[in-house]
C-alpha cells in the first residue's frame, strides 16, 4: 500500500467515525432522560409509551430509584433532564443548590397503604405491634419519602418503638413493595400506586389516614442538564395534559390543588 492509499484509508475511517458521531449526537438529541421516584413506576411506564406515541421522534429514558438517591446522583453530575420525585423536598433541595432550571412544581399527590397479601380482612395499624406480625416492610426514611411518611404514621400511632424489631427496609418504595409481594415481609406500608394493579386483590390493602403524616405532594423540576432539551419541555407540557392526569389517577394519584 502506497502513501496515497494509506492516507485515503485513514480518511475513510475518519469519515465513518464522524458519521457515527453525528448519528450518536442525533439520537441523543431525541432522548429525554427522566429520573423518577419508584412510586411512579407503573404510571410513568404508561406515560412514556403515550408520550412516544404522541411524539414519535422522542424517546423517554426513565431511571427509577428513591428520591434521595436520585437527588444525590443529580448533584454528582448524572445526565438527567427531568426529575419527578415522590415529594417536594428533594427537588426543592436541588433547586436551592442550583441544579434546577425551573421552580419545583407539584404534579401528583400520593397515598400510603397498608398492604397485607396474606389476608383479605382489614388490619388495624395498632395490630402491627401484635406478636402475629413478624416482618413489616417500609422504605428507608432517610431518602425515600414514602418511608419517611411510614415512620411518621407509626410514630403518630405510638408504634415506632414497638415495631423496631419487626422492621425491614427497602432502598426505595418499589423494593419495599417487592419485599411484601415476595413474602420476605408479611406486610408493608407502601404506595397505593404500586398495588393498584390488576394482579393485586384490593381487599389486601387499605388506605392509611393521610392526617397521620405529612402530605405526599410529589414535585418535579427541569434540571440544568435538561434546560436546552426541547423534548424535556414537550414532556412537561404533556404531563400537564388531561390525558396524563387520567393515567396518574388510574394508578392511584390525586391531582394537586
Amino acid at each position: 500500500m502506497d502513501v496515497r492509499e494509506s492516507v485515503m484509508t485513514i480518511f475513510k475511517k475518519l469519515l465513518a467515525a464522524s458519521a457515527l458521531l453525528l448519528l450518536t449526537q442525533f439520537a441523543y438529541g431525541q432522548t429525554v432522560t427522566v429520573a423518577t421516584a419508584a412510586s411512579v413506576r407503573y404510571a410513568m411506564d404508561e406515560l412514556a409509551a403515550d408520550f412516544h406515541q404522541q411524539y414519535p421522534k422522542w424517546q423517554l429514558r426513565v431511571v427509577y430509584g428513591s428520591s434521595g438517591k436520585l437527588t444525590a446522583q443529580i448533584q454528582n453530575g448524572a445526565p438527567f433532564d427531568l426529575f419527578y420525585a415522590a415529594d417536594m423536598h428533594w427537588p426543592q433541595l436541588l433547586e436551592k443548590g442550583g441544579f434546577a432550571a425551573t421552580k419545583t412544581q407539584p404534579y401528583a399527590v400520593g397515598r400510603l397503604v397498608l398492604w397485607h397479601p396474606g389476608s383479605t380482612q382489614p388490619i388495624a395499624l395498632d395490630d402491627l405491634a401484635s406478636a402475629s406480625v413478624h416482618r413489616l416492610a417500609i422504605a428507608q426514611p432517610s431518602h425515600a419519602p414514602y418511608g419517611l411518611r411510614a415512620q411518621q404514621v407509626l410514630q403518630a400511632k405510638g408504634l415506632w418503638q414497638k415495631v423496631q424489631s419487626k422492621l425491614v427496609f427497602g432502598e426505595n418504595i418499589g423494593q419495599t413493595a417487592q419485599m411484601v409481594k415476595s413474602g420476605a415481609a408479611q406486610m408493608g406500608l407502601v404506595a397505593l400506586s404500586l398495588v393498584k394493579t390488576p394482579d393485586v386483590d384490593p381487599k389486601t390493602y387499605q388506605l392509611v389516614d393521610a392526617s397521620l403524616h405529612q402530605p405526599l405532594v410529589q414535585g418535579f423540576i427541569v434540571t440544568k442538564q435538561g434546560e436546552k432539551n426541547a423534548g424535556a419541555k414537550l414532556f412537561v407540557t404533556f404531563m400537564h395534559s388531561p390525558k396524563a392526569a387520567k393515567v396518574l389517577e388510574k394508578h392511584g394519584f390525586q391531582t394537586p390543588n
